[in-house]
């Protein structure tokens, strides 16, 4: 089996329909979230889509880190500042948007954050792993594979850790 094979490749394309995908989803299940919080920052660009799409201004984001690299990842995810204050969520119903759930630990920190002060708190991946802890509300597609995003699957044009351009 080949490398393209093994993997799931979503095009800036395909992610225009898995926004849409999704979107449609939150709307025929009558959801109307009064927020989207993206998980950066893969998941930055399916809360701006899912925002426009659902018609929903009020956007904000929370930062977790948990992959350092291709299969390697911390013991736990965890937020790092700035965060939005709970207090700002109260009464709310949330939409939380990230790219994928593999473990699912990512999606669950910022769920169980929510938990208490939110009205409501859903969330939605354009791709979730079958071994994943928590089952996304809405999903564009169930994978077992690794996934190369359009934003992510070439290197960055500069080194941050040397400062050398590409």
């Amino acid at each position: 089996m080949s490398e393209q094979q093994e993997r799931e490749i979503l095009t800036y394309e395909l992610f225009g329909t898995a926004v849409r995908d999704i979107a449609q989803k939150v709307v025929d299940s009558g959801y109307e979230p009064d927020i989207v919080l993206s998980i950066a920052r893969g998941g930055l660009a399916l809360g701006m889509g899912l925002g426009y799409a659902l018609d929903v201004k009020n956007l904000s984001a929370v930062n977790v880190e948990f992959y350092t690299g291709i299969n390697e990842r911390l013991d736990v995810p965890i937020m790092l500042p700035p965060t939005p204050a709970a207090v700002d969520l109260t009464g709310m119903k949330v939409l939380i948007a990230d790219d994928v759930a593999d473990t699912g630990k990512t999606l669950e920190i910022v769920h169980d954050f929510c938990e208490g002060h939110v009205a409501e708190a859903r969330t939605a991946v354009i791709f979730e792993k079958p071994w994943t802890v928590i089952n996304a509300d809405y999903v564009y597609k169930k994978t077992d594979r690794w996934i190369d995003f359009p934003w992510s699957s070439q290197p960055p044009l500069v080194d941050r850790r040397g400062g050398q351009a590409h």
